[in-house]
């Protein structure tokens, strides 16, 4: 194996973490803000790109810190080491309620393409690099953007699904459709392309936007049902307006039913 041999354990049920066990020589990447705590001895270390055998030599850095820029992420990601005599842990969190997805590439022929914000951590020697559409549509309109994410190697990687997570195992021709921000990721052999909802009244009335995605099997797709877009235009749109005033939610008055509870003031 390129990629080092984590053992695991993940923890809770809303808002989970997972706990990896480095043995001796043993390290963990992991997103910038994923950390959550860790054992006396291990050695945290920022780096470029994600560390992998595919950023050899200078000119592989700054490829490898240039593919993360591309996905929106960081330059820098954090490689956890063990660097002592017996094993040490280190624990890493979700972002926000949902389930946190354990991938055995050796299982996915060494290959799985994932939402750019869904990466949470991964064996040392795991490859995080960046999927380019074949399809100009997929950018264009996708809610995913033109690029998504691929983890490629040998070892463990963890993905994050927000909500409640769905697995689904897509048969040889068989497809189903999903709102493009609910794709968490899937197997390199499902095929995915944009489709347009059709219908003038589904596109201006339906409030499920113009597009979604067809994920054609065979494979596997990980659907989440609550991504992170989402979330946060609800929290957004119930936040206080300007004055520290409310939106009157629960009551059919509105703005007019928060003035006679009392919440305004002259």
């Amino acid at each position: 194996m390129t990629a080092h041999e984590i053992d695991y354990r993940i923890y809770g049920e809303e808002m989970q973490y997972v706990e990896i066990e480095l043995d001796p020589n043993e390290g963990v990447i992991a997103e910038s803000g994923s950390f959550m705590m860790m054992d006396e001895g291990i050695k945290m270390d920022t780096i470029f790109g994600d560390g992998s055998e595919k950023d050899k030599g200078i000119f592989g850095k700054i490829w490898g810190a240039g593919k993360r820029i591309l996905t929106g992420e960081s330059l820098f990601m954090t490689a956890f080491y063990n660097d002592l005599v017996g094993k040490r842990n280190v624990s890493f969190a979700s972002p926000y309620p949902g389930k946190i997805i354990p991938i055995d590439l050796t299982e996915f022929g060494g290959k799985f393409i994932c939402q750019k914000d869904a990466f949470l951590c991964a064996a040392k020697g795991v490859s995080v690099g960046i999927e380019f559409s074949k399809k100009l549509g997929r950018g264009l309109f996708g809610g995913e953007g033109f690029i998504m994410q691929k983890l490629e190697g040998d070892g463990m990687a963890f993905v994050h699904a927000g909500g409640t997570m769905a697995e689904r195992t897509l048969e040889a021709g068989e497809i189903i459709k999903v709102d493009t921000g609910c794709i968490v990721g899937f197997t390199q052999g499902v095929n995915y392309d944009i489709e347009f909802v059709g219908g003038i009244k589904n596109s201006v009335f339906g409030g499920e936007g113009l597009f979604f995605a067809k994920l054609e099997g065979p494979g596997i797709v990980y659907v989440q049902s609550l991504p992170f877009s989402r979330l946060a235009d609800r929290v957004i749109a119930s936040a206080p307006k300007s004055g520290g005033k409310g939106r009157g939610e629960g009551s059919i008055l509105g703005g007019l039913g928060d003035l006679l509870d009392g919440d305004n003031r002259f």
